[in-house]
C-alpha cells in the first residue's frame, strides 16, 4: 500500500520572499484583510485570513525575491463574480497595479491579477467549483470577519 494520495485539508500555506517585510505585511493586511498570526522578528511575519497562512520572509540582501522563487502567481478566492470586479476597482483606487483586468473565463470563473509590492502576481478569483463550496460559505473569509467586528 503506497499511502497515496495523501489526505489533506487543501493548500493552506504559502511562503514568499520579499524585499520589505513591513511593506508586504501592510499590503496583504490592508488589501486582503489578513491578520498577523506571528511575527518572530523583523525578517519574518505569518499572516492568516482565518483559513490559510501566508509567510513573508525577507529576501537575501542584493537579491530580488523573484530570483529566489519560481512562483507564477498566488490567488485569493472571492464568493461571486461581482466581487472580482469590485476588488479590481477598489485596488485600482488604492493605486495597486492591475496586471490583468478583470474578465470572465470560458470555464465560468472570473479573475483579475494585481501586483504586490515585490511584483508577485496576485489573482483575485471567483471559481464556481470552489468559491461556492460549503467550506468557503462556512468560513466566510475575511469579509465575514470584518463585518462581525464592525
Amino acid at each position: 500500500m503506497s499511502g497515496l494520495p495523501i489526505a489533506t485539508g487543501g493548500l493552506r500555506h504559502l511562503a514568499l520572499r520579499v524585499r520589505d517585510v513591513a511593506a508586504a505585511k501592510a499590503f496583504y493586511c490592508e488589501c486582503f484583510g489578513m491578520h498577523i498570526v506571528w511575527e518572530p522578528d523583523a525578517d519574518s511575519v505569518y499572516l492568516s485570513s482565518g483559513t490559510d497562512n501566508l509567510a513573508l520572509h525577507k529576501a537575501a540582501e542584493g537579491r530580488a525575491p523573484a530570483a529566489e522563487q519560481a512562483l507564477d502567481h498566488l490567488g485569493f478566492l472571492v464568493a461571486t463574480p461581482a466581487a472580482v470586479y469590485a476588488a479590481a476597482e477598489a485596488l485600482r483606487a488604492r493605486g495597486v497595479p492591475i496586471v490583468h483586468e478583470a474578465r470572465a473565463h470560458r470555464d465560468g470563473s472570473h479573475s483579475c491579477y494585481i501586483a504586490d509590492p515585490d511584483g508577485n502576481a496576485v489573482q483575485i478569483l471567483y471559481e464556481p467549483n470552489i468559491s461556492t463550496s460549503p467550506a468557503m460559505a462556512h468560513h466566510g473569509g475575511t469579509e465575514a470577519r470584518r463585518k462581525q467586528s464592525e
